[in-house]
């Protein structure tokens, strides 16, 4: 290691440059003001429970093309306007701009009156309440799906049990295969004796989700990351583009008990998934019985659902139309990047539009 050596002037100049980018940043973050949690407009058509069902119009007032409407799941541990950050960083207005017709599933913020919920309630209860609620609202017999993350697990599963029900399945960022060598959050769960943390706390705190998610990489997202804040600070679009981010990061809702138990133990512990020993409803998923045309999205550098994890959903559904679309980046950044803007809403229209 070489040693750098600094004049008296030299360090008088840095640290005075970094109280001047301190002093301006507090002016900057006064005039943040408050965050919306999501920047397009939506209508509410459909509530049950803490759920709530979301229609998007586009801004530009551009009128859906394809006339299957599109149903996106999101996760359960994050809360879904990630997909419609900001206006510059909207996968829901790039898949507007396609002529899509965009629903969202906003599943809400679960307190101790869910602590039974299951994933039964979630994917034969919830989501298939919302698939007929579309499929009633436009006259259609089958919807497309995307589902996002655990959502994109869910949508698996809901597809492979009603069938009938969905014309074409995306999966973006997606867990199939939770047992890969390189999955270190999978290794960290497998050692939870997820049991016996249910029935002592019943549902799981989202600050103790978000807890184990950042600690996945504690020196980038706990650390540097506000080291590097302070060279942004006299910059008042990248210190909103920062604040967005960290609003979302830490709203975190909790999760419910009986639901987070099976998906820990049937996914992560016993990766019951690919084996097809998923039961729901009293109905095994069988992933082969994805007859549909399925695209499926994963991200290069992905700490959370690395590609591994991902890629082996090929093998398994039944389907003969099978795509992969591979972006160059991680977990967050293929929701809000400037080339994930460029290459994903377009690529999942294009693709929708072929086959709708």
């Amino acid at each position: 290691m070489i040693a750098v050596q600094l004049s008296p002037e030299q360090i008088f100049k840095e640290v005075t440059n970094f109280n001047c980018k301190l002093a301006e940043g507090i002016k900057t973050l006064r005039e943040v003001g408050d965050l919306p949690s999501g920047v397009t407009p939506k209508e509410e058509v459909y509530r049950e429970d803490k759920l709530v069902l979301y229609h998007y119009k586009s801004p530009t007032g551009k009128k859906p093309t394809n006339k299957i409407p599109l149903l996106i799941s999101y996760a359960l541990v994050n809360r879904p306007y990630m997909t419609d950050l900001q206006e510059n960083r909207s996968m829901v207005r790039g898949l507007l701009e396609t002529g899509q017709d965009v629903y969202l599933i906003d599943w809400g913020y679960p307190d101790r009156s869910d602590r039974f919920l299951t994933m039964d309630d979630y994917i034969n209860g919830y989501i298939d309440r919302c698939v007929d609620v579309l499929r009633k609202r436009h006259n259609v017999d089958a919807v497309n799906l995307l589902g996002i993350c655990q959502g994109g697990t869910f949508s698996l599963c809901y597809t492979a049990l009603h069938p009938k029900k969905i014309k074409n399945l995306i999966t973006m960022v997606t867990p199939v295969d939770f047992q890969t060598d390189d999955n270190m959050l999978a290794h960290w769960i497998r050692s939870i004796d997820v049991d016996l943390l249910v029935d002592s706390l019943g549902n799981i705190s989202g600050s103790m989700m978000n807890w184990t998610f950042l600690n996945l990489k504690p020196y980038r997202l706990i650390g540097q990351k506000y080291i590097d804040m302070v060279e942004i600070l006299d910059n008042p679009q990248q210190v909103h583009n920062f604040m967005y981010m960290e609003k979302w990061i830490f709203d975190s809702p909790d999760q419910a008990g009986e639901a987070y138990r099976q998906f820990v133990n049937d996914f992560y512990k016993y990766n019951k998934l690919i084996t097809g020993e998923v039961t729901l409803g009293g109905e095994k998923v069988d992933l082969g019985d994805i007859k549909v045309p399925v695209l499926n999205i994963y991200a290069q550098d992905d700490h959370l659902v690395p590609p591994s994890a991902s890629k082996p959903l090929k093998k398994y559904v039944g389907t003969k139309d099978y795509t992969e679309l591979s972006f160059k980046g991680g977990h967050i950044g293929i929701y809000v990047s400037s080339s994930a803007q460029r290459e994903v809403p377009p690529s999942i229209g294009k693709w929708l539009n072929a086959r709708s």
